[in-house]
Parts: C-alpha cells; structure tokens; sequence
C-alpha cells in the first residue's frame, strides 16, 4: 500500500502537532521551513532542526535537508527543509498540502496546489482556496474540520488559561536583538525579567513557568510576540505537544481521510464499480 505523501508549510508548535500525527499514522511528511524561524514553542517545534541540523519531539526525529534530492533519501523521520515558498510542492506533487505556517492570511497556498489541501485557522476559505479548513482556535470547536467557509476570526486575543489571556503573553519593548534571560522550562514570579531587547526588560506579568521563548539572538519588532508564560506552571507542558496542537493534528487526519474518500467516491472507476 502506496505511504500518503504530505507536505506540511511551517514546522512551529502547531505544524509539529499535525505532521507528528500523520508521521505516527504511516505517512511520509515533509516540512517546509523559512531560513530563520520563529517559533515561540521552540521544545515542541520540529522548526528547530533548521537551526540545530537534527531536532526530536515526543520521540519523532527532524532533520534538515538541504535540497529537493536529499527529500526523496530514506529517512525514519521528518525531513525539514528551507523552501520559503514552498516549491517542492511543484516538484513532488504530494496528496496532500497542509499550510500551518500560523500566518493568521493565507501566503500563497491555493486549491489546486495537491487532490487535498488544508488550511488551519482564519485566513482560509473552505471550498474557495483550500478543501478544508480546521479550527484553531481554543474553545468548543478547536479541532473541527471545515468543508464550506471559514475557521472564527482572529480576534487578537491568545485563549484563555487558568482565567489568563493577554497576560501570558511576552512582547519585545523595541526593535532588536534578543537575549533570554530564563530559559524555557523555568519557573518564573510576576515581575521577573525573563529577557531583554537592546537592554530593554521584559517583564513576566504573570506566575507560572515559561513555555516558549524565540530563538535567542533573533532579531524581533517592537510589539512582536517574543514568548509565553503558562500559570499552570506544569514543566513537563514545556516538552510535550500541546492539546491545542494534538487537537487541530487530529482534526487535519480527519480531513485527510473523509476527503480522500469524496474523492474516490467521485472518480469515474468508482461510479462504474457503483
């Protein structure tokens, strides 16, 4: 039986929850990648092989390839590969594309990019660019795939844990190089300087330990999200896919497989079998 060949655009905390799920269901998953990212869950992100050549989540292995060939090599893993524009798309012709890259609008993708392709949040329409669309956003309906219209609107405010919301989020004071303090998994006080910006504090406004913080040396703009702090203050939430990111991974297989059967269903052999 042919392995389903997916490419998955953006390997942050999200994108590494789905292509997780999928690698764990026997299919072949590519990620692809821009040459500095950005990802604020940086534990749980298979992004992080960019930077380090190899990256491991939850026992699943990442590992940065440098080129189209390279993708087609055996590996018992996750390849992750620089391609901004998602080019090896054209190349491969996969099932299945995936936009995860979080972008709140979508950068490019469109419906003819593969038979199945899925976008996650608000930015996509169900039908118009995409085939579907899953939920991200925490609440009642996180997770729920999409088949006509759009995932809720970006409302600006990060969902709700332990009554916080807009207080768990780090912020750059100014445009510059940043420097961490803390590092992910500490545990940190409301007041506590986690990090800085061209000698400008970051302050916590919250307790709890801290879940995600950029790369360190990255450049970021004044305002930019920079990190999180979790109230829960559980460390080992730090290390493990989220259930926002497990929940939207779950949803995306659904979608995967519910529109590869419309499609067989809707093929000539499978009307005249019928």
């Amino acid at each position: 039986m042919t392995r389903t060949l997916v490419v998955v655009k953006g390997g942050g905390d999200i994108g590494t929850g789905v292509a997780h799920r999928l690698f764990n269901s026997g299919m072949l998953v590519i990620i692809t990648e821009i040459e500095r990212p950005k990802a604020i869950r940086r534990t749980v992100s298979f992004a992080q092989a960019i930077y380090q050549g190899e990256f491991e989540v939850e026992g699943v292995t990442a590992k940065r390839i440098e080129d189209f060939e390279e993708s087609l090599q055996p590996f018992r893993g996750i390849p992750v590969l620089v391609d901004e524009r998602a080019d090896i798309v054209k190349r491969i012709q996969p099932e299945v594309v995936v936009d995860a890259i979080m972008a709140k609008r979508n950068l490019g993708t469109k419906i003819t990019d593969a038979p199945i392709v899925i976008g996650l949040g608000p930015g996509f329409t169900a039908g118009g660019d995409v085939h579907a669309v899953v939920e991200t956003k925490r609440g009642h309906f996180l997770g729920m795939v999409i088949y006509q219209g759009e995932a809720e609107k970006n409302t600006g405010i990060p969902g709700q844990i332990e009554g916080y919301t807009i207080e768990r989020i780090l912020r750059a004071p100014r445009h510059g190089k940043l420097r961490a303090i803390k590092s992910i998994g500490d545990l940190v006080d409301k007041g506590d300087e986690v990090a800085s910006v061209e000698g400008h504090p970051v302050i916590s406004q919250i307790s709890g330990v801290l879940r995600g913080m950029l790369q360190d040396g990255l450049l970021v703009l004044e305002g930019e999200k920079i990190g999180d702090v979790d109230p829960r203050a559980a460390r080992e939430y730090c290390f493990t896919i989220s259930d926002r990111a497990r929940a939207v991974g779950g949803g995306v297989l659904e979608a995967i497989l519910s529109l590869r059967c419309r499609t067989k269903k809707n093929s000539p052999t499978h009307q005249q079998r019928g």
